[in-house]
Parts: C-alpha cells; structure tokens; sequence
C-alpha cells in the first residue's frame, strides 16, 4: 500500500522518478559492497538542485532518514540503506553545466560520470585527472563524497586538490555555495569538509573542478621483480631520488594470475613476486630521461626484467589490466572483499608481510594491488561465502589489515571511504574524544541524526564497546589457532559466524 509520504515525493519528481514498490528499490539495496544490504523505503531522481532541497527539506521536516546515492560503485557501504532510508539517486543530474577553457574551471552536476568529463574537455586536449579504476561508470559527486583518489593522485592529488567550489543542499532542505572558482574562500574551509563526509552533512548539487592540460609527453614502464621486498625498496628510492612519478602501481602474483586470465592478457610470468607499472609525463623533452633514471633504479634492486611501452596500445594494456584488477578476481575467486589501508611507503615491505601472515592464519588467499607510490593498500580478501563461517573470517582477516596499517602510523582508508564497512575500525585509529569531535560536527549539520546515519562516524559508546568486542574476538581467535589445522578451521568457522554477526551488529550501532 503506498503512504502519504510517497503521494508527496511523486508531488516533487513526478509519477515515473520515484520507485517504492519492493521489487523496484531490491537494486538500490546496496553499493559496490556487497557483504550487507537492506531495502531502501524508496528511492527518488531529482534533476535539478530545486528538486533535491524539496525532497530533503520535506524529508527532515517529518523525520523520514534519507541518503544520497552517485552510480553506486562505492567500496564501502556508504550508500547502502540500513534503516528503511529513503533514496535519493543524483542519476540524473548528469549534466555538463559549463567549462572555462582560459582558467580551466568546469562546473558539473554530480552525476556527472568521471571519465565523460575527461572525453568532453579532450577536445581542447584538457583532462580531469583524480582516476578512480571505476572512472569509467563512478560519478563527480561519489567522488566527491569519498573523496576519491585513482592511479594519478600520487602526483596530481585526490579529489580535494581538484574541487574548488560547490553548491550543497544541507539536511534541512537549505542551500549554501562552499569554496570558490579562484583563490581561496575567507572564513571557514568549509568546502574541505564537505569533500568526504560521505554524504552524512549535505548533498552537492553543483561542483565546480579544476580541469589540467594534457602532458607533452608520457612514457610507460613495466617492471618484473622475483621479490616484492625489491620492488618495495624501488618504489621508495624512486621518489627518495626526487623523482615524482604520474603513479606507481604494484600487483603481486595472485593479481597477476586473475588479470590474466581476463580479457587483458598481458602475459605475466608465472614465477615473479612483483610487478610495478611505472609512469611518467611532463615536457616532451625531459621525460625520456626521467624515465631513464627510473629504469636505472629498477635495476639497481635487481630487477628481472623492465619494459617501456613501445606504443600507445601496449600501454593501454597494460592500464587496462591494472584498472580492471578488481573485477579480475571473479575469475579466481567467487567472492572478495576489498580493503584500503593507507601506510607510510618506506614500511611497504614490512606490512606486506603481515597481510601474508594473516592470510596463512586464516586459511584464504589474499591478493594485492595498489597505489604503491602513496602507500595506499587495496589487499583482496578472497572467499567463498557458499563455505560456512568464511565470510565473517575474511571479515575479521579485512580488520587485521587495517590494524596492521594503523600501527604502521596509516589510516584506515585512502579512497573508498569508511562507510559502515571500517566503522568499527574508527574506533581502532581514533580515541573517543577525537570520535566526540567528528561527532559533534555531524550534529551541526544534521541535529536530527538522520542523513544517512549509521554511516562513517561510530554512535557515542560504541568505541568502548567495539573494542572490548574485538579484543574477546582477538583472545578466543588465539586459542583457536592452537588446535590441530582441521578442527582450528571448522572452530574457527563456527565462532566466527557466531561472532562475526554480533561485532557486525555492534559496529553499525
């Protein structure tokens, strides 16, 4: 039966832009993570900035929680409904409202998709340059809600460096224009806030960004390494020696394996540890040399073999292998969850070797491949959740990384945002007092506590007890580890799917 508050969203976006029958809202039940779900109470598509402060100004007023939602390939939950919230997709706000070639200045509305921004400014050999793997479907405003990053941002930056300013509906309904198009705004930075709040303290509606001139010229290499420790000392003396690369990308054997197998075959060897993708770009006439001394590195850390791209095909495959690395792991594994701790460069080696040791503790493979050059980690947890108690092992697996990335003097997250997936992990890097801070910012913005709750910052006491959860986790996990290998893994098993359900439970809490 469709309630009043239906009759009037349809009032805003009319019959055909608001779904709310069950069957209609299932694909809105979760984003790009896909280890919890719920259905949305509906889901509407406003088209302009009108629209969006009708829907949510009406939406507060009657304490109906809501949250937005881009293209939905977040990694972490952060546009999954959990408490019947109603929808609010930016879909349709796709447009390219204006660009300044002379100041290069692009103003777009957020559902704008990445990479189309980049094809429509090519013309005037202009780019947008935060790259997420996902820039080809992934939209401006999920980006800027995640502040997302991408191979590039080790030289060029993460989306903060490229938002200058932005019109946001606040959670009432009201709308303030943040930053500016030039120079730096007086008073407080309050678009620097917005950038990554994912969507817990407003929505953008426009986002004015900075567009680049295209490089003279870029070269590509790709080096073979028998040890990943190798190709972990490169990556440090290569920015050691000055020298800033456009990015350093690295893969480690199992991600070799399962991009080779996909439609981008590049042809690994089968008995490296490592490989790097390595590029550089700036003046066409230095970067030859840049790219020299890079080579030179490689081989001082005994590389097997390097290659620089002969042509602009070879190197678009090897991009293509790299950016589909995710999706490459369907072909090896059935599921995997994505972590993105970010550590120190200098530590590579060291935290590298702990996710292997997590990985032999926990029976199941994890693959990596990452933003080598800004130490930003994606480890890939894989896993079959049709094998009893394995999801909720490569859960708590997924929580060592990060650990073990926050005693590294890292951070929980670099691009994919904490969501509800690395909430519990808030409470690892941060002390309550710091929590109490971010918490008492939320409130301004959102004194009601009802756009998109439950999301990014944990509810007051939920440190103290997501601790103590993990810590009785922690103590029973070292006492499972002592028994014999089958009955560790079938007790393992068993307590975590008991275990994992009531931490999960906690966190979100």
């Amino acid at each position: 039966m469709r309630d009043a508050y239906i009759d009037r969203l349809v009032e805003i976006v009319g019959e055909r832009r608001c779904l709310w029958r069950p069957h209609q809202v299932k694909a809105y039940a979760c984003d790009g993570y896909t280890a919890e779900e719920g259905l949305p109470r509906a889901v509407v598509f406003p088209e302009s900035t009108d629209e969006v402060a009708r829907i949510c100004r009406y939406l507060y007023e009657n304490d109906i929680p809501y949250l937005p939602r881009g293209a939905g390939t977040g990694l972490s939950g952060g546009a999954t409904p959990t408490g019947g919230e109603v929808v609010i997709s930016l879909a349709r706000m796709n447009k390219l409202l204006a660009v300044d070639f002379d100041n290069l200045r692009a103003v777009v509305q957020p559902g704008l998709v990445n990479l189309t921004l980049t094809r429509r400014v090519s013309h005037a050999d202009c780019y947008y340059a935060p790259d997420p793997s996902s820039q080809s479907v992934c939209t401006i405003g999920g980006n800027f809600a995640e502040n997302a990053g991408g191979s590039h941002c080790l030289k060029y930056g993460v989306t903060t460096n490229h938002v200058v300013a932005a019109k946001v509906v606040l959670p009432d309904g009201d709308v303030i224009d943040v930053g500016a198009p030039f120079g730096d705004a007086p008073g407080y930075d309050l678009l620097g806030l917005l950038v990554g709040s994912e969507g817990t303290l407003g929505i953008a509606t426009e986002i004015t960004v900075r567009i680049l001139k295209k490089p003279q010229a870029l070269r590509t290499a790709l080096a073979y390494f028998d040890r990943v420790a190798d190709a972990s000392d490169t990556v440090t003396d290569i920015i050691g020696a000055g020298i800033i690369p456009a990015a350093i990308e690295m893969m480690d054997q199992l991600a070799m394996q399962a991009v080779d197998k996909s439609n981008y075959h590049v042809g690994y060897p089968t008995d490296i540890e490592a490989v790097l993708l390595i590029e550089v770009d700036g003046l066409a006439a230095g970067v030859d040399e840049v790219m020299a001394r890079v080579v030179e590195i490689c081989r001082r850390h005994r590389v097997r073999e390097v290659r620089v791209a002969q042509s602009d095909a070879e190197r678009a495959l090897w991009w293509s292998s790299r950016k589909m690395a995710f999706g490459a792991m369907g072909r090896i594994s059935p599921d995997y969850i994505v972590q993105d701790g970010v550590i120190p460069r200098t530590r590579l080696t060291e935290v590298l070797r702990k996710i292997d040791e997590v990985s032999r503790r926990y029976g199941l493979k994890i693959a990596n491949v990452f933003h080598a050059g800004d130490g930003n980690l994606h480890p890939l947890i894989l896993y079959d959740s049709r094998v009893p108690g394995e999801a909720e092992r490569a859960v708590r697996a997924g929580s060592e990384v990060l650990r073990a990335c926050v005693d590294a003097g890292g951070s929980i997250t670099g691009e994919h945002g904490v969501g509800i997936e690395k909430i519990g992990e808030m409470a690892y890097m941060f002390s309550e007092d710091e929590i109490h801070a971010q918490r008492a910012v939320k409130s301004c913005f959102d004194p009601k506590g009802i756009v998109n709750a439950g999301k990014l910052i944990p509810l007051p006491g939920r440190c103290v007890e997501v601790k103590r959860a993990r810590e009785i986790i922690e103590e029973n996990w070292q006492i499972l580890n002592s028994f014999p290998d089958q009955a560790a893994v079938q007790a393992r098993g068993a307590f975590a799917q008991e275990a994992g359900a009531e931490t999960s439970t906690s966190a979100q809490g």
